[in-house]
């Protein structure tokens, strides 16, 4: 019989990952939310900056955290495209059509690269929860940047809310790993006091 370490999916200090990538994504989004000019070359730009760091960071801070080689391999992957992509936006002249198409092809990889380690979790992984919802917000953004008006405005307050909805989300993730963390180990030494 395999023990509980073997099947671990990542350990028990990956909380910091979420908490980290959901911090990368809220500072993008103060930074769209208090611009007045909500130009092609401010979205482009800051979601520039932002795939650019948010992909090497996490794609690292995961390597290190994560045991499982599939969803490593998933999640490297993931931080690859998102470093690339924000390399894209930085490199390309600012340009409606381009941004559009970059963000939902990004949003659409990335969401199910998430969804499906997420599924692969299930059960295994306290994380897999949190990678179905976000996979699953960042898959329903690139059907939004497809469908919403074409316009600049639109498209870079659509980057900026969600920006915001998935920074929380992973917050949110991120500290209830952490608790649920503390709260195993707390669990059977409480017990372990109550039985001497």
């Amino acid at each position: 019989m395999a023990d509980a370490r073997g099947s671990a999916v990542e350990r028990a200090q990956y909380w910091v990952v979420p908490v980290v990538r959901g911090a990368l994504a809220l500072v993008p989004s103060i930074v769209i939310t208090f611009l007045q000019i909500h130009s092609t070359a401010l979205g482009q730009s800051v979601f520039g900056v932002w795939a650019l760091v948010a992909g090497a960071v996490v794609g690292a801070l995961t390597l290190r955290t994560v045991d499982d080689r599939v969803t490593r391999s998933l999640f490297a992957t993931q931080g690859a495209l998102t470093a690339a992509a924000g390399l894209l936006a930085l490199i390309v002249t600012p340009n409606l059509g381009f941004l559009v198409v970059l963000l939902s092809s990004w949003a659409a990889i990335t969401g199910i690269l998430e969804i499906f380690a997420g599924l692969r979790a299930r059960g295994r992984s306290q994380a897999a929860r949190d990678w179905l919802i976000v996979g699953g917000a960042t898959a329903l953004a690139a059907i939004a940047f497809l469908v919403f008006p074409f316009d600049p405005v639109s498209i870079v307050g659509l980057l900026g809310a969600y920006l915001v909805v998935i920074g929380v989300l992973l917050e949110i993730g991120g500290f209830s790993l952490k608790w649920a963390g503390r709260a195993a180990v707390a669990g059977p030494e409480a017990s372990r006091s109550e039985q001497s």
